[in-house]
Formats: C-alpha cells, sequence, structure tokens
C-alpha cells in the first residue's frame, strides 16, 4: 500500500485550515496531515483517459479495464494518442470499455494530438479556468473531471470541485447541518480557505468518510 507522505506545502495548508476555527481543528486532528495523493508526472492527455475509463465505475473496475488497455499496446506503457486515436473500436471495446468511453477516449487522443489537450509543461502555464473551458469542449469531460485533473495531475493547490458529492456532505457533518450546501453557497463559504481549497477538498473528503463511522461526531454533540 502506498502512503502519500506530506509535502511542506500540505503541512502549511493542514495547519492554515486548523486555524480556522474549532471545527475545522477537530477534523484536521482527526484526520491528521493532509496526504493527497498527486500524480504530477503523468500527462493531463493519460489522466483524461483514466477518468473517463472510472467514470460510473467502482475503482477496481475501472483498473481491470485500464489493465486490459495497456496489454494491448505491449511494451509502450500507457498507450500513445497516436495509438488510442488509430485503435479499431472493437478492440478498445473488447477491454470493457462502453462505446460511450471508446468515443470519449479517441476524442481525447485526436484533440491531443491536435493540440486541444495541452501538455504538462504547456499546461502549467494556463490558468484553472483556461484549462477548464478548453478541456470541457471535449466530449465526455465535464467541469468536475477537470478540477480532478487540476488537483491530482496537475498539483493545483486552490481548486474546489463544489459540485463534488463528498465535498459537500463533508462540509454538512463538519458543520452538522441538516443539507448539504448548495454549491454556489459553498463556492462563496470556500473564499475564506483560499490559497488551499484543493486540501480543504481533501479533508472534507475525509469528513465525510469519518461521518459514516461516527468518528466526526463532537463530545458535545454525543450528549444532544
Amino acid at each position: 500500500m502506498q502512503i502519500a507522505i506530506p509535502e511542506n506545502r500540505d503541512i502549511e495548508a493542514s495547519r492554515f485550515l486548523a486555524g480556522l476555527d474549532m471545527d475545522w481543528q477537530r477534523l484536521v486532528t482527526l484526520a491528521g496531515p493532509c496526504a493527497i495523493q498527486r500524480r504530477e508526472q503523468r500527462e493531463p492527455y493519460e489522466a483524461l483517459v483514466r477518468a473517463v475509463a472510472h467514470q460510473q465505475l467502482h475503482g477496481n473496475a475501472a483498473a481491470a479495464i485500464l489493465a486490459r488497455l495497456m496489454a494491448n499496446f505491449p511494451h509502450a506503457g500507457f498507450p500513445s494518442p497516436e495509438q488510442l486515436a488509430a485503435a479499431d473500436a472493437t478492440e478498445l471495446r473488447s477491454c470493457g470499455l462502453s462505446m460511450a468511453k471508446v468515443t470519449a477516449i479517441r476524442g481525447i487522443a485526436a484533440a491531443t494530438l491536435a493540440g486541444t489537450v495541452p501538455s504538462a509543461v504547456r499546461a502549467a502555464e494556463m490558468s484553472d479556468e483556461e484549462l477548464i473551458t478548453r478541456l470541457t469542449s471535449l466530449k465526455g469531460i465535464g467541469r468536475w473531471t477537470v478540477e480532478m485533473l487540476l488537483i491530482f495531475t496537475l498539483g493545483r493547490d486552490d481548486v474546489l470541485p463544489v459540485d463534488d458529492f463528498g465535498v459537500r456532505e463533508g462540509w454538512r457533518l463538519l458543520k452538522n447541518l441538516p443539507e448539504q450546501p448548495k454549491p454556489i453557497a459553498l463556492a462563496v463559504i470556500s473564499e475564506q480557505w483560499k490559497p488551499y481549497r484543493s486540501i480543504a477538498a481533501w479533508y472534507l473528503w475525509q469528513a465525510a468518510a469519518l461521518g459514516k463511522s461516527g468518528a466526526l461526531i463532537s463530545d458535545k454533540e454525543k450528549l444532544q
């Protein structure tokens, strides 16, 4: 099992969030130092293909599909944009991909060859919104998918996926609210989490997980 070692920026972010109020302090204490696992060695193209493969699937099922996909292109590591753009749809379907995912993946490959999907070097020069606008023009790629790319592949520290169920549920549990906040309301609330909203999202995902076990309930709430 791979364990992420917190980077200095993550430690600084954890301390910043813990200093916001008592609820954040309790969450950071329970969850521990931020252990977000980034994959900054991956190109945006690969991250997008992997994201499409994972859509609406359990992680293990998606991993099996990706393993079969890579096995179809031996000695190449992850298949290149040229390989996927030229691949036969039947061949890709045999890996377990739906026709919609095959179309999306081949579209990502073609867009990479055309320069629409930037390299990691080029993406580093682009703003979050520039990347979101450009990449959501691709079939099968929504804002949430690009936000995951920004956080986990490009290592952006200040991205909050306000539509994410786990993030909204984590905030509901953290603040003991009767219902999840609307995305627009959460966007306003999150202004105080800048410039570490990606790390805040990680902690709210932990809050959602802790909430299922009851570990997030404070002693005061237990007595009510």
